[in-house]
């Protein structure tokens, strides 16, 4: 099953895990809404400006590619999302975002989505 997935912290750098994810969750047939602050293109989709606060229907997964001292102010705006779950890779677990996640329903795990891809867990 497609789990549309938001990418925060996207880029179009090959080097960085972000842009790795979004590799392999196309690869896993999951539609990809990457958020950014770079622009370009990844694996055909338009990285959307996190500072429009782009808004997108059926999100279940958010995965986190941007450190914690960096997430405070868009806190509000990913739980307006209304994921099913976030995933926060290592470097990006947030105790504050992961309590106000789980205080609206939403699944928190500090876990790599790379390995869950690749395991069959995501």
């Amino acid at each position: 099953m497609s789990k549309k997935t938001v990418i925060m912290g996207a880029t179009t750098n090959p080097a960085r895990y972000a842009y790795l994810a979004a590799e392999r969750l196309k690869a896993h047939n999951h539609e990809i809404v990457p958020i950014g602050i770079k622009k370009g293109q990844v694996f055909g989709a338009d990285i959307l400006d996190i500072r429009t606060m782009p808004h997108d229907k059926g999100i279940h997964t958010v995965t986190m590619y941007i450190g914690p001292q960096n997430q405070n102010e868009w806190e509000d705006y990913i739980i307006s999302l209304e994921p099913k779950r976030i995933i926060f890779n290592p470097g990006s677990e947030n105790p504050s975002l992961a309590q106000k996640a789980s205080t609206k329903g939403i699944e928190v795990l500090n876990a790599c989505t790379l390995v869950m891809l690749g395991n069959g867990l995501f």
